[in-house]
């Protein structure tokens, strides 16, 4: 599933083609992805203009001249990517259609957006501007953690004592928005922490210390163009790259990079996710 890195790295590979650019001619070609297509989906997008092209937790949100905005999840193996525009060094002819080709795009300025999703987990909708923040999936969604209000006291306060694992609970999208399974394995040992340590029972300075290191991996990540361990690509098309520079994500049996460490990388199951860490160096 994209987590935050995948999907910034996606939204601002298509903001150079989409914002201040009308949608010439909206193509839908089914009626459902996860859930139904919002009615008149392609007559509702033809001949507006993209006013902004923002992300909300792993949502992509494309801010319309009508008082609209266009809700996108990319789900497990959604794609978004722009033709017939160059995006930096790269410039891509319109690709012949695609079996998955869902919903087509083109935009005034002779881009196309494609968003192509062969399972069809991904999702759709059109909700007015003023009540996006009271739509069911994005109400209930904690701080964004590269912004002000994910801070070391908010943190500190939101995990004091709470007895589940701290990897569950910054999983927790009523906690932290945006935070998936990879980036959290990251930063959890980056910081020093086991993912099975119980989040109220962290020293707070431990627990404030960790805003800053999640920052640090999500930043490394989206300059890295995301991870690509299966479906994930950039809006040109082009694979993400962080994936090459994991610690113990998917590393079960390798040596701890810590340095001096020693440790071996173990994987766990928590909640049916795979957890990895070094039990040496993470307390």
């Amino acid at each position: 599933m994209p987590e935050l890195p995948e999907v910034e790295t996606v939204r601002r590979g298509l903001a150079p083609a989409m914002e201040g650019a009308v949608i010439a001619r909206a193509q839908v070609n089914r009626p459902d992805l996860r859930w139904p297509l919002p009615e008149r989906m392609a007559e509702r997008l033809t001949g507006r203009r993209v006013t902004r092209l923002g992300r909300r937790s792993k949502y992509l949100l494309a801010g319309l001249d009508d008082g609209q905005t266009l809700i996108v999840h990319l789900g497990m193996s959604g794609r978004m990517l722009v033709s017939g525009y160059r995006i930096g060094t790269f410039h891509h002819d319109h690709p012949a259609p695609a079996r998955h080709d869902h919903v087509l795009l083109d935009m005034n300025n002779g881009a196309r957006i494609t968003f192509n999703d062969a399972r069809r987990f991904g999702a759709m909708d059109l909700v007015p501007t003023q009540d996006l923040e009271r739509h069911w999936l994005i109400r209930d969604l904690g701080p964004e953690p590269m912004g002000n209000g994910f801070s070391e006291a908010y943190l500190t306060a939101r995990l004091r004592g709470r007895m589940t694992p701290i990897k569950s609970a910054l999983l927790d999208q009523r906690i932290v928005a945006g935070l998936g399974n990879i980036y959290v394995c990251e930063a959890l040992h980056r910081a020093g922490i086991s993912p099975l340590r119980k989040a109220g029972r962290i020293a707070p300075a431990r627990v404030a210390g960790l805003v800053p290191v999640i920052r640090e991996v999500l930043s490394e990540a989206i300059d890295a163009g995301g991870s690509s361990l299966r479906d994930h690509r950039q809006a040109d098309g082009e694979l993400g790259y962080f994936q090459h520079t994991f610690r113990v994500y998917g590393r079960e049996g390798g040596p701890c990079p810590g340095n001096g460490c020693g440790g071996t990388i173990r994987r766990v199951v928590q909640s049916g996710r795979s957890s990895f860490y070094c039990p040496l160096c993470q307390r």
